[in-house]
């Protein structure tokens, strides 16, 4: 591998080996490999050191191994680990916690393949892979066991991180069974039957095309103390959360931005963190139908209930809700979720504003609900004119003035702007009759401008 031994002419110079027992160390640290090194079927009796090195392709195919140190690598080729079983070794150079495999800081100019490998390293790190910088690929495919945080922070990975069907499981002291911080891909694909007994950590990540959870399994943390998933300030374009079953832990997603989020029934745990959570559109998986149902198909009454799974009050979930649901056309849908956050702020509020609060939702719905100040109109003008017909009220100017209408001076009562000459011209005796006058006038004035408000609402189409 060092050059001892040259290739022969008209042949393509690799060191390949088969079924062989390696008892000494490999130390290739800092080495410039001019040939790839293929090996089959090998157990090694010490950890491989690959510290700096410049390598070619690098094969360890069903190989037994006591760790791989691999920062600071440079390797012109793939990486091909697959159905390897590679243990904690010593700490690495760059870490100070145990790890099996380290490509930290490592740049690859083709992909790494770990379909079917297991990687072992319980409360340690499986794999440490901060600032790794590939061209192709990172593949972990059906059968990829990891016993250990798996760590890519600040990895950029062009060609897409692929974990379907892949387990993890023991993870770091932190909780942490894959962490993602700061990463760019394009493509993150953690489904089909993809199973983290520990918290995924996606903060700060840029996922350019799809970022995928369809049919994956996030228990969180053995001890329940940490989230399932951690993606606030995320960035994805299509963003498909439909789990296989409900997570466990919490879901973190404050100040994330996707294009398209599609969820399904069993999305989401009992506390979701949503508040600063932007999205352009939102699609659902019926259930049992497997089809997209959006707009307003999309019960309103479920979305609100996400949004209520945010601990305290936060007002830009709703406000980014009912935004989606104006953009889509649909704005009686986006009234109702506006209504559900005055509902939820009145909760925040001293009790004297709770009261006013709760009188605005009964009588106009925040406004929300201008229809129900008409059938407050309504009920009040027949409460009225029942009221006051049965009785004669006393003129303020005898002789003068139009003769008493109970109906046209309940009318006059209840709407403030004008006259109808009737409240003016009569006066009770009757205390009680003159008491329900004065609660006209004040309920007049609330509804009216209520009305008025709804009105200029719609035509505004705002």
């Amino acid at each position: 591998m060092l050059g001892a031994h040259t290739g022969q002419p008209g042949a393509v110079p690799c060191l390949r080996l088969a079924g062989a027992r390696i008892v000494g160390p490999l130390d290739l640290a800092g080495a410039q490999l001019a040939y790839a090194l293929w090996l089959e079927e090998c157990w090694f009796e010490e950890a491989v050191n690959l510290l700096g090195a410049t390598t070619q392709t690098l094969v360890f195919k069903g190989c037994q191994v006591p760790g791989i140190e691999a920062g600071a690598t440079r390797i012109e080729g793939n990486v091909d680990l697959g159905r390897s079983i590679i243990e904690s070794g010593a700490p690495s150079h760059f870490h100070h916690r145990i790890t099996a495999l380290s490509l930290t800081n490592a740049r690859v100019t083709g992909g790494v393949i770990l379909n079917k490998a297991e990687l072992n390293a319980p409360n340690g790190w499986a794999l440490a892979a901060g600032g790794l910088v590939m061209e192709g690929g990172f593949f972990c495919r059906p059968g990829f066991v990891a016993r250990g945080e798996v760590r890519l922070p600040g990895a950029q990975l062009p060609g897409g991180l692929y974990m379907n069907g892949a387990r993890l499981e023991e993870p770091s002291p932190r909780g942490l069974a894959l962490n993602l911080e700061n990463s760019v891909a394009s493509m993150v694909i953690l489904s089909d039957g993809f199973v983290a007994n520990g918290t995924v950590g996606l903060r700060g990540a840029r996922v350019s095309a799809g970022l995928s959870f369809a049919g994956a399994v996030l228990n969180g943390p053995p001890d329940g103390n940490g989230p399932s998933l951690s993606a606030p300030l995320m960035q994805a374009v299509d963003f498909a959360f439909a789990l296989a079953a409900p997570p466990s832990g919490a879901v973190d997603l404050q100040g994330a931005q996707v294009s398209y989020l599609h969820d399904s029934e069993h999305s989401w745990p009992e506390v979701v963190e949503l508040d600063g959570f932007v999205y352009g559109s939102i699609k659902s998986a019926e259930a049992g139908g497997g089809r997209e149902a959006v707009g307003r198909r999309n019960s309103v009454a479920q979305r609100v209930a996400w949004i209520r799974r945010s601990p305290g009050y936060n007002p830009q979930p709703y406000e980014q809700l009912a935004s989606w649901y104006r953009k889509s056309g649909h704005d009686d849908e986006a009234r109702r979720v506006l209504l559900a956050k005055q509902r939820h702020r009145r909760h925040t509020l001293p009790p004297a504003a709770r009261a006013w609060g709760h009188l605005l939702d009964v009588t106009v719905g925040y406004g929300y609900r201008p229809w129900l100040s008409g059938v407050w109109l309504l009920a009040l003008t027949l409460l009225g004119t029942l009221s006051f017909g049965g009785h004669s009220p006393r003129p303020v100017q005898r002789g003068e003035g139009a003769p008493f209408q109970p109906l046209v001076y309940t009318l006059d009562l209840l709407i403030p702007i004008g006259g109808l000459g009737q409240r003016t011209a009569w006066y009770w005796s009757n205390g009680t009759l003159q008491w329900l006058a004065y609660l006209l006038i004040a309920f007049g004035w609330v509804l009216t401008t209520s009305v008025i408000a709804g009105v200029t609402r719609a035509l505004q189409k705002n």
